[in-house]
């Protein structure tokens, strides 16, 4: 699929996706101040004191944030690792139950689609779940009503899924519709599902040490209002706008790690989870669409 491409300057000025509304306060009260520091400097207050340079070396300002910013997206790469590895689990599931599963009864056929339909119903349910909030209708459409009204009163209703499923496969292995070989692969699959959702629930559940954060942002603050008493000596009145495009660049750089750390939200920074849940329900019609391989007697379905 070809990636789209975005004007350039369009982009460098665009705003929704950028962190600017969140740290333009910040900017305007550093910028502010050091408008004030040139004002008391125009009238001769010995506001010039470039020792301050050395309270907090940018150099260290500059590994923190860094640090910052790598832990923050190294947790939102992990989260898109585990979208894209429960989408083919997903696909792989799907498939196998489609293909190999026997239908031995008229009803066999029906039981089986609703077990596939519920492998998305597990991403949408994981989704919510992880953005903590409710069941509701995008999960109605994928399974019967008592399963819906079950779900809504389960603490985990992705996991409570996982185990229809993995309930759904036990049966056809006591029908003999799977043996023992298939019975086994397929439940393997369905712990990867498990396994995928505890690992989104770990970056959700582990956010970045309050001390590491509350440290940082006090370093922030050091530094840029002791930039103004450092700049106003050669700056004069400029000194303001230089403040603030410098306090511009290191909020933007820590709202950024904040915005990413946790991937699973509605921010534009955010994995586009619904997407991705839209993206294997695709797959899912495209796969039910299809005829299954498999047949035990002469029954058809129209």
């Amino acid at each position: 699929m070809k990636t789209e491409r975005r004007p350039w300057f369009q982009t460098a000025f665009k705003l929704r996706g950028s962190v600017i509304p969140k740290i333009l306060p910040r900017v305007l009260i550093c910028g502010g101040f050091g408008g004030f520091i040139s004002f008391l400097h125009f009238f001769d207050f010995p506001v010039s004191w470039p020792i301050l340079s050395s309270i907090v070396p940018s150099i260290v300002l500059g590994l923190l944030l860094v640090f910052r910013t790598n832990t923050a997206y190294e947790r939102f790469w992990e989260g898109r690792k585990f979208w894209g590895n429960l989408i083919n689990t997903v696909r792989n599931l799907s498939r196998q139950i489609w293909v190999a599963v026997k239908e031995n009864e008229p009803d066999d056929f029906i039981e089986k689609k609703s077990a596939i339909l519920l492998l998305p119903a597990f991403a949408v349910a994981m989704k919510l779940h992880l953005r903590l909030e409710p069941v509701n209708s995008e999960l109605e459409q994928l399974m019967s009503t008592s399963q819906y009204q079950k779900l809504k009163s389960m603490n985990n209703p992705p996991l409570e899924i996982a185990f229809w499923i993995s309930d759904y496969l036990h049966k056809q292995y006591s029908q003999n519709c799977i043996d023992v070989y298939q019975l086994t692969a397929m439940q393997k699959l369905v712990n990867n599902l498990v396994d995928t959702l505890g690992g989104c629930e770990r970056i959700l559940k582990t956010p970045i040490p309050l001390a590491y954060a509350i440290h940082l942002k006090q370093l922030l603050l050091i530094y840029c209002f002791a930039l103004p008493f450092q700049l106003v000596q050669d700056l004069s009145w400029g000194t303001g706008l230089v403040v603030a495009l410098i306090s511009f660049t290191l909020f933007g750089i820590e709202e950024i790690g904040i915005e990413i750390e946790n991937p699973f939200g509605h921010d534009a920074n955010d994995l586009p989870l619904d997407n991705i849940c839209a993206t294997m329900q695709r797959n899912i019609d495209d796969l039910l669409s299809l005829p299954p391989s498999v047949r035990c007697g002469d029954i058809s379905h129209k």
